[in-house]
C-alpha cells in the first residue's frame, strides 16, 4: 500500500554527524562583520570626510559644480552657505553641503566657448 511513499527509517547511533564547536558560528559571525566594515562602512567614511573637507575649503573665487549639476563661481562665503554667480547678473545662494566638486580654474570660460 506505500508504493507511493517511501519509507523513513532512523539513522543507526553510529552515523550520526559531528556537532560543530561554537566558536565556529563565531568566526563565520565575525567574518561577515569584517568584510561588512571594509566593503561598505570604511568606503563611505572616508567619503563623507573627503566631502567635509572640500567643503570646508570653499574660497571666494572658486569655480563648483553643484549636485544638481549646476556651474558657477562662488562669489561668498557664508558659515553654512554659499553665492555662486551662475551667469551675468544670476547669483544663486545654497547650502555648501550641495557643492560636489571643486573645478580647476577656466574651466567654466572653457565650457562656454565650446559652441
Amino acid at each position: 500500500m506505500n508504493f507511493l511513499i517511501n519509507s523513513a527509517y532512523a539513522q543507526t547511533a553510529g552515523g550520526a554527524p559531528a556537532q560543530q564547536s561554537p566558536w565556529t558560528s563565531f568566526i563565520f559571525l565575525g567574518g561577515f562583520i569584517l568584510i561588512f566594515y571594509f566593503m561598505l562602512i570604511r568606503p563611505q567614511s572616508k567619503r563623507a570626510k573627503e566631502h567635509k573637507a572640500l567643503v570646508e575649503q570653499l574660497a571666494k573665487g572658486d569655480e563648483v559644480m553643484t549636485a544638481g549639476g549646476i556651474l558657477g563661481k562662488v562669489t561668498a562665503v557664508d558659515e553654512h552657505y554659499i553665492a555662486i554667480a551662475v551667469t551675468d547678473n544670476v547669483e544663486l545662494k545654497m547650502q555648501k553641503s550641495s557643492v560636489s566638486a571643486v573645478l580647476p580654474k577656466g574651466t567654466i570660460k572653457s565650457i562656454g566657448q565650446a559652441k
